[in-house]
């Protein structure tokens, strides 16, 4: 019972690892908030997840941010643990990327995740932890993903200048980085049909030396362990989940 009466915000916990997070949070004892973009999935997830409230809120939306934040102020006058997961895909080669593609993964991946952190902030103290999702996309190279990857390697890099500006009021700040994981954001990629998004999951696992997706409940743990005690002198750390596809592959 890690959580026991911990505060738990999960930014995009209605599927994926958020969901598979935010069930484990539930099951450590944790208050667990979620939010998303789709109001059925939303439902669908607090239904699933033991006493969890649900916002309907872009991450993109700094307004509709900072309303879900006031409301978790007036319900439980804080946040313990911030786990920003909230994400989108966006592939296109560099002659049929846009402006609009661009800025779409950015106002999300980036921007969107940077901007949460600092709302959140307000209603965090000593003792504080935030877990972002990061992806092996800001490290490796993939042809096609440079908007996408590019976002990640810059939160992977405001993770840790967060951290340290953030150590010396006792709140740690870390980042997971799956790789090819089976969750629905792999279909959600505008512009990408079914039998594309099949061939890419194929190239994914023939890239992974443990020639297999990951579930987002293996990313689910490491999100715990940093979030939890566990990790209490572990922060700007940037964890690999990828079954060696990053260093092996």
């Amino acid at each position: 019972m890690r959580f026991k009466d911990k505060v738990v915000l999960i930014l995009g916990g209605n599927s994926g690892i958020g969901l598979a997070s935010a069930k484990a949070f539930a099951a450590e004892s944790g208050i667990v908030h979620i939010t998303g973009r789709d109001q059925a999935t939303i439902d669908a997830a607090v239904v699933e997840i033991d006493g969890a409230r649900g916002y309907r809120a872009d991450m993109a939306d700094l307004a509709a941010m900072e309303e879900m934040i006031s409301a978790i102020e007036a319900q439980d006058g804080r946040i313990d643990v911030l786990f920003v997961n909230a994400g989108v895909g966006g592939f296109a080669p560099i002659r049929e990327l846009t402006p609009e593609d661009w800025d779409k993964v950015h106002d999300i991946n980036l921007r969107g995740a940077v901007f949460a952190i600092q709302k959140a902030l307000r209603l965090m103290g000593r003792g504080g932890a935030i877990v972002v999702t990061g992806s092996i996309g800001g490290h490796g190279v993939l042809p096609g993903n440079a908007a996408y990857g590019a976002a990640k390697a810059g939160l992977a890099m405001a993770v840790k200048i967060i951290a340290a500006e953030l150590v010396g009021e006792g709140i740690r700040v870390n980042m997971v980085s799956p790789g090819p994981i089976e969750t629905p954001l792999l279909h959600r990629n505008p512009g990408i049909s079914g039998e594309a998004v099949a061939a890419l999951r194929e190239q994914m696992i023939a890239a992974v030396p443990m020639r297999r997706m990951g579930q987002a409940e293996e990313v689910a743990r490491a999100v715990l362990f940093f979030a939890s005690e566990d990790a209490s002198f572990v922060t700007a750390a940037n964890l690999f989940i990828d079954g060696g596809a990053l260093e092996l592959g």
